[in-house]
């Protein structure tokens, strides 16, 4: 047997351990066992205990913070290059760091771009993620990008709602692109929430720029962080006549406080895909598996044939 013919090999990082195991078992393969040494003062060393001599191979892990995760991804990939494995795509579901893509105040790092050099230089000769944060981020890289899509996995879901009267939202302007490709599909109206901050993570005024009366609203966006962009929109939305208002954001980060906003909100339901696991159950979160929609796209790439079937939109 040549090794263009040897079975892949999917190894997980210990932060996507899960979502791994969903993704080796959609695609009908065991996943790799990696061994992890730790030191007393934190230090970690990943081993590769099967054989990847002439494979090709996945490593599964979203790169959210601490950066130990982004570590973690970058050692087993140093790993694999020294082991000789044929081809190392980093599977990253949720791409960490990527709202540091441009300099946007004097003497900032683009950590976006920062990452995408690390994995390169680790030996990742490919790279697959979801819905980044911007699209342009596959610019800062020189290998290959599979750049998937979670409306494949949501617009299923959306329309099994069976809900009349929808309209899409965009929380904000940047995501009026996500919001229009969202509302083709659909055959929906589109609204736009326009907010000023006064810093990261804090909104000081928002306005809605459309008519959401007597509609069922959905609003779209690439992450959900502290979810105070979510939680004032759908009390506006709400305030100005909605029928009802669900969210739909690819990677669950909810950092601080943001179950409490979600369940203090007048939001129905969050819909979100499990790039991150949750921190905790929550009757308003419903969760999406993105692991099917990469382990047939994982399936393409092995057999060298086109991925553009895959997506939606």
């Amino acid at each position: 047997m040549g090794n263009s013919q040897l079975a892949p090999k999917i190894f997980a990082c210990r932060q996507s351990q899960v979502l791994a195991q969903n993704i080796a078992d959609s695609y009908g393969l065991e996943l790799g066992n990696v061994k992890i040494s730790e030191f007393s003062d934190g230090e970690f060393q990943p081993a590769l205990v099967d054989s990847v001599r002439g494979r090709r191979i996945f490593v599964v892990g979203s790169t959210f913070p601490n950066s130990d995760n982004l570590m973690e991804m970058l050692l087993i990939l140093d790993a694999a290059k020294r082991a000789s494995a044929r081809h190392i795509t980093a599977v990253i579901p949720y791409f960490g760091w990527a709202r540091q893509d441009r300099k946007d105040q004097p003497r900032v790092a683009i950590g976006a771009k920062l990452v995408a050099n690390l994995l390169q230089a680790a030996g990742a000769t490919r790279i697959m993620t979801m819905d980044l944060h911007a699209d342009q981020i596959q610019g800062f890289f020189e290998k290959p990008v599979d750049h998937l899509y979670a409306s494949t996995i949501f617009l299923p879901y959306v329309k099994s709602l069976n809900l009349d009267n929808i309209t899409i939202a965009s929380p904000d302007m940047g995501g009026s692109k996500r919001a229009y490709a969202y509302s083709k599909y659909l055959e929906s109206e589109v609204v736009i929430c326009y907010k000023q901050r006064l810093k990261a993570n804090v909104i000081d005024t928002m306005e809605l720029i459309g008519e959401v009366k007597d509609r069922n609203v959905i609003l779209v966006d690439d992450m959900i962080d502290t979810g105070g962009t979510l939680a004032k929109a759908a009390d506006l939305m709400m305030e100005k006549g909605a029928l009802s208002v669900r969210a739909v954001c690819t990677h669950p980060i909810l950092s601080g406080n943001a179950y409490e906003k979600i369940e203090n909100s007048k939001l129905l339901e969050l819909i979100v895909s499990d790039t991150i696991p949750l921190k905790r159950e929550s009757s308003k979160i419903k969760v999406v598996s993105c692991a099917p929609l990469f382990a047939g796209v994982m399936h393409k790439v092995q057999e060298n044939t086109s991925i553009s079937g895959q997506f939606l939109m």
